[in-house]
């Protein structure tokens, strides 16, 4: 059995890892807040695993929550929600701070920090082996043990009342679903509740056979505040501990919600992304749109656009607006959306973004990035910066991965015009945040001498570079053009080119050829630079 060591927090990470030091012993740990007296066990040659907290940190001076000693939803919940503000906002600013940004974010609050929460998957399981059925939430740092949790403060009551029906009616008579064993009958309880008091019900089980018809009709006796529009049942034999709609069937009224953001309404699907803490996204899109200002007779291309939440709000009164989202469900929920919405300036294409971004012919003068956790494919943001639009508005769940991101905005010429961040998830160790990102006036911000004799450029490729060529087109043309083009009309035009420029290593390569309308505006260019 591994040493439990003692050893208090000296420093913590955003978005929650934290640094532990003891007697001859300094380790990495997920979890803890600064201040608090742990005990761990040694889980490596630098890391550990957080075992029980002996002693809070000064900043938890609350008791929120009866199950904050084991439930894993929530982190926060002894802060005041002020001390949590604050505690955030540090948090972040030591996380860009540590990627070489220089700014102090704003921390902007959540409207609401109680009962926000629009949508929860339960998980079943049991209180201990083979003991009374559990279903609510993972404990903390543990894979199978699951809480009831029967007064949860993060979301509206409606959905305790259905959680603790749910476990009640099912204790006894069926089985959760055990992920090693691959038994059991009970999987998931997907809620999900609109601002306008809406509830869909999905009970995920495997395919085994039982009759769910009472529990169904026994669901739409129970005295709640919203009103249930739709019960659904979705079979799942799938290894994973993730829901999968392998069968998906409606057993009651439909499988979606209505909901309104902003004076907009909104279909959304049983699995369509949707902003988590409805009120709270309001904000957020209030601020993001604040920060691009005046849109009319702008072109916006909204990348990760979901169900195209983002893409009507910021494209209400822009010239067009296109938004690119690999889920088809969402897509086509978008489409609806913006119908219902009467917006004929917006159109969706339903694509994976690294694919979609490849051949795209799009002009637009705002770019909005809203990726998932994992941030922008490292393969897809050249291409996306490529576009070369006056802003990038950038949304991230995720600010380590968006710190990373932009690193990369900067280093090709643009800057962190505004950034804020939004608690859009309350008590928990996660945030929202959005950054505004303006292209850098050449002439202002680069002051940079340079020997052309050190570049081995011909006096013809020295009066233009390939991007001032790029953009002097994309302003009188309105057209992209590659460099691989650029390339071949110098070429054919005389101009010297560095050996093997654009040639791929590839035997056999298929090279595009450029367009006689490309052709054109990129001889126009060459004049322009009196390079021919």
């Amino acid at each position: 059995m591994k040493k439990i060591l003692t050893g208090t927090i000296i420093d913590s990470k955003f978005p929650n890892k934290s640094t532990v030091v003891g007697e001859n012993f300094e380790l990495k740990i997920k979890g803890g807040i600064k201040g608090q007296v742990v005990e761990i066990k040694k889980a490596g040659h630098r890391k550990g695993k957080l075992i029980n907290v002996l002693k809070s940190a000064p900043i938890e001076t609350e008791n929120n929550c009866e199950h904050l000693e084991v439930c894993g939803g929530c982190t926060y919940q002894r802060f005041s929600y002020e001390n949590e503000i604050e505690y955030k906002r540090e948090l972040l600013n030591k996380l860009y701070r540590d990627e070489g940004f220089d700014f102090d974010i704003e921390m902007v609050a959540s409207p609401v920090y109680k009962d926000y929460r629009n949508k929860m998957e339960y998980t079943f399981s049991d209180e201990y082996k083979d003991g009374p059925l559990a279903l609510g939430l993972h404990m903390k740092n543990r894979f199978y043990e699951v809480v009831n949790t029967t007064d949860c403060n993060i979301v509206s009551q409606d959905f305790n009342t259905i959680r603790a029906f749910t476990r009640d009616y099912f204790d006894g008579v069926l089985k959760p679903y055990h992920k090693m064993r691959h038994v059991g009958n009970l999987r998931h309880l997907l809620i999900r509740k609109s601002i306008l008091g809406e509830i869909l019900v999905n009970l995920v089980t495997t395919s085994e056979e039982f009759d769910y018809t009472t529990y169904f009709e026994e669901l739409l006796k129970l005295e709640l505040d919203g009103k249930i529009v739709g019960i659904i049942h979705t079979k799942n034999d799938a290894l994973s501990d993730a829901i999968v709609p392998e069968v998906v069937e409606v057993y009651y009224g439909r499988d979606y919600l209505n909901e309104e953001v902003l004076g907009l309404k909104f279909k959304v699907g049983l699995y369509s992304f949707f902003q988590t803490n409805t009120k709270s996204a309001e904000v957020l899109y209030s601020l993001a749109r604040d920060m691009l200002g005046n849109m009319g007779d702008k072109v916006l291309l909204d990348l990760y656009c979901g169900t195209g939440t983002i893409t009507q709000i910021m494209g209400q009164g822009t010239k067009e607006a296109l938004g690119i989202e690999i889920v088809e469900e969402a897509v086509e929920a978008a489409r609806e959306n913006a119908k219902l919405n009467g917006m004929t300036n917006i159109k969706f294409i339903a694509d994976d973004v690294l694919n979609a971004v490849k051949d795209l012919e799009y002009v637009p003068d705002v770019i909005v990035l809203d990726p998932p956790r994992e941030g922008i494919n490292p393969k897809a943001i050249d291409k996306i910066i490529d576009f070369s639009p006056e802003k990038f508005l950038y949304i991230s769940c995720n600010p380590v991965t968006q710190a990373r991101d932009l690193k990369k905005f900067v280093e090709r010429g643009y800057e962190i015009v505004q950034i804020k961040a939004l608690d859009q998830f309350p008590r928990t160790s996660h945030v929202e945040t959005v950054a505004l990102l303006s292209k850098l006036d050449v002439d202002k911000h680069i002051d940079v001498e340079i020997k052309l004799d050190e570049l081995d450029l011909t006096s013809a490729e020295s009066k233009a570079t390939y991007a001032q060529i790029k953009e002097y087109i994309l302003e009188k043309f309105n057209l992209k053009v590659s460099t691989l083009y650029i390339a071949q009309i110098k070429r054919k035009c005389g101009i010297e080119l560095r050996e093997h420029y654009n040639k791929s290593k590839k035997d056999k390569q298929v090279i595009p050829q450029c367009t006689p309308e490309k052709e054109e505006a990129i001889m126009d260019a060459l004049r322009h630079f009196k390079m021919i």
